[in-house]
């Protein structure tokens, strides 16, 4: 996989009352994710190469990817891959970047959804109504102590282009947009690395 093939389709950013350092370990840690992503259960490596693993409260593998870039407290760049093998097949893998910079008295965080051939804006739109909701319930818990809950169903048009390509939609789609109270992050190894690197 060639990376620089990657063009940015969704960029979204977000300001948060808070240090780069508490923003990171938001990301990364399984005191605070456990409380706003979705209910599930991210496992990160943070090395290159490092395992990234998204599950659901069943245990099952839900995402999967591996870390390319790793700069405490400023940058993370994962692969971001559903485990629905039809989609990947046609739509091929995701990259997703935290960049975590100061902004006076708060943190700028944005988070890009980068992919290696145009995707329509109706099948993005399952990407671009989840991340708002899950960052901005990250931001209410650094800020306030208090995550948000956000009932959410995948949007419409998203489900109706899935169709039209022939992809029927599983069952753990809908559930992964129920929410966004519960989960965990597991960090396997604190160890990262700046240097980018192609794979």
């Amino acid at each position: 996989m060639n990376i620089d093939n990657f063009k940015p389709a969704t960029v979204y950013t977000i300001y948060i009352a808070s240090t780069p350092e508490k923003v990171w370990q938001a990301l990364t840690t399984a005191e605070f994710s456990r409380k706003y992503f979705f209910g599930n259960a991210v496992e990160v490596d943070l090395k290159i190469g490092g395992a990234y693993i998204v599950r659901p409260p069943d245990g099952s593998v839900h995402i999967s990817g591996e870390v390319v870039e790793c700069d405490p407290p400023r940058k993370l760049t994962i692969t971001f891959n559903v485990n629905w093998p039809e989609l990947i097949e046609k739509l091929g893998p995701t990259l997703v970047t935290y960049e975590i910079e100061p902004a006076g008295g708060a943190v700028r965080l944005t988070m890009t959804e980068a992919h290696d051939r145009p995707i329509s804006d109706d099948i993005l739109s399952g990407g671009r109504s989840g991340w708002p909701a899950i960052l901005s319930s990250l931001k209410s818990l650094l800020e306030s102590g208090e995550a948000l809950v956000i009932k959410m169903e995948p949007p419409r048009q998203m489900l109706e282009a899935l169709k039209r390509m022939g992809i029927k939609t599983p069952q753990f789609l809908r559930l992964s947009f129920r929410g966004a109270r519960l989960g965990f992050t597991r960090v396997r190894q604190s160890h990262c690395s700046s240097r980018l690197q192609p794979t």
